[in-house]
């Protein structure tokens, strides 16, 4: 089955994002490794509802507007790898939490290094906010848009949790 395309300009540079006919199947990096994320034939088609949709929300998204995403999803990956992805979607704009905590969300407190590679395994960065969760004591740790970037989104949340209504 071929997957819509679309790439978009954004403030931590070219994302292209993916959709089925279900919904949303990945937002990927201009660089990402093409093995993190394994997908089918891609066609671009920037007319794709959802692709339009999710266009429109990160850019709202980036203009500081929109803090909660409100898309048809479709993940692709384990049953474990979608309870963590799902956790992300809990993750409230502009707070973190730590793999630990993500693992005990998800009832296998054991499992912060299962849950650091789930997390690494994200399709849908941004959307599902993998950006948000952090090493131990808050230290950033990877991310496949790179650290720059993660620093760059968490600070773009905090900035606007400042901005005065």
């Amino acid at each position: 089955m071929t997957l819509s395309s679309a790439t978009i300009e954004s403030p931590v540079g070219l994302l292209t994002l993916v959709a089925s006919d279900v919904g949303l199947v990945a937002v990927l990096w201009e660089d990402d490794d093409p093995l993190r994320v394994r997908l089918g034939p891609l066609a671009p088609d920037d007319a794709h509802p959802v692709l339009m949709e999710t266009m429109r929300q990160l850019r709202g998204y980036f203009a500081g507007e929109v803090t909660t995403f409100d898309l048809p999803l479709d993940m692709r990956g384990t049953d474990f790898q979608k309870s963590v992805w799902a956790a992300l979607l809990a993750i409230p704009y502009g707070e973190t939490r730590s793999y630990g905590a993500i693992a005990r969300e998800i009832g296998r407190p054991g499992a912060s290094r299962a849950v650091g590679a789930a997390n690494g395994r994200n399709p849908l960065s941004i959307v599902a906010p993998c950006h948000r969760v952090v090493g131990t004591g808050g230290h950033l740790t990877g991310f496949a848009g790179g650290l720059e970037a993660k620093a760059a989104l968490l600070a773009l949340e905090r900035r606007a949790g400042e901005l005065p209504l």
